[in-house]
């Protein structure tokens, strides 16, 4: 086994939870939220058993008063809209070159982190299903996969080095030398599903009744063509069948939209639905399903 580097996670949410909890077994991690706390995480498998693991759980400004392994890698776990102040609060912290890896929704977020970050910046498209159980918990409800890669494919290594240590951890996890394309899809799928389980306050698996399943199809019909029209190559089954397959395995998770809402949080509407808006703006195509879901999501 290779020997075992130090990252950190930013951001102590749902993903950022998991990972942590996955990842604490195979090298050393801190776990960075708004508060410190030394009680173990709470993890909810798929299976249905409970584990409390311990994970060095911390703030930025707790590790600036001690003396740690500076990341080889951080993890970027916070929510979109949050996510360049947290790098600029994080540049202080750490090396300029040090790689980042962005889990974050949309495809926004992800160009504006290459340009003004110095080092290596990859990103991630995940699956993986995860909701918070209070506030020391994460409930895995959805195993998927993680595709890892770099907008202008020039870390192959790095992505791939990345990819072995989310595998040893056990996530499914593979590179692609094509992560944008990745990246679309995943929007395609927030966007057919965080709006509508978030405005009716479900669980993805309730999408599959009426009258939500035809709203998703709905949606999808619509939000296809755009992301043809920006040159993104649909998947090989259709994008019905992408959606419909991620909602099956996900069918017992809180989106992360539908949790921002309960906890009367900011939502990630304009990383998600304003892409899409803006695509079909370029194209001068009416998209009224898109405008109505970005107008009866909270912000």
């Amino acid at each position: 086994m290779r020997p075992a580097p130090t990252w950190w996670i930013l951001g102590a949410g749902a993903l950022g939870r998991l990972f942590a909890i996955r990842l604490t077994t195979t090298l050393s991690l801190h776990l960075i939220g708004r508060r410190p706390d030394d009680s173990p995480l709470r993890y909810h498998a798929p299976s249905g058993e409970i584990h409390d693991v311990d994970v060095a759980r911390t703030t930025l400004a707790t590790l600036a008063l001690h003396t740690h392994a500076r990341p080889a890698l951080v993890v970027l776990a916070t929510k979109s809209h949050a996510t360049l102040s947290a790098v600029e609060e994080l540049a202080a912290h750490i090396d300029p070159q040090t790689p980042l890896l962005s889990l974050q929704n949309g495809f926004s977020i992800q160009p504006r982190l290459a340009d003004i970050w110095a080092g290596p910046v990859l990103c991630a498209s995940t699956t993986e299903g995860a909701y918070v159980e209070s506030n020391a918990g994460v409930v895995h409800a959805g195993t998927g996969t993680t595709w890892v890669g770099d907008i202008d494919n020039t870390w192959p290594a790095l992505a791939r080095d990345c990819v072995y240590w989310l595998n040893l951890a056990g996530l499914s996890a593979y590179h692609d030398d094509a992560i944008v394309q990745r990246l679309w899809h995943k929007l395609a799928i927030n966007a057919a599903i965080n709006p509508l389980v978030a405005r009716y306050r479900i669980r993805n698996g309730q999408l599959r009744d009426r009258p939500f399943r035809r709203m998703v199809d709905t949606v999808i019909d619509e939000i296809g063509p755009l992301l043809e029209g920006e040159g993104v190559t649909p998947p090989p089954a259709g994008w019905h069948t992408l959606v419909w397959e991620v909602i099956a395995a996900t069918a017992n998770n809180r989106a992360s939209m539908l949790q921002d809402v309960l906890a009367g949080r900011p939502t990630e509407r304009e990383a998600i639905l304003r892409p899409l808006l803006t695509a079909a703006e370029r194209q001068r195509c009416a998209a009224p399903t898109l405008e109505t879901l970005y107008h009866d999501t909270p912000s």
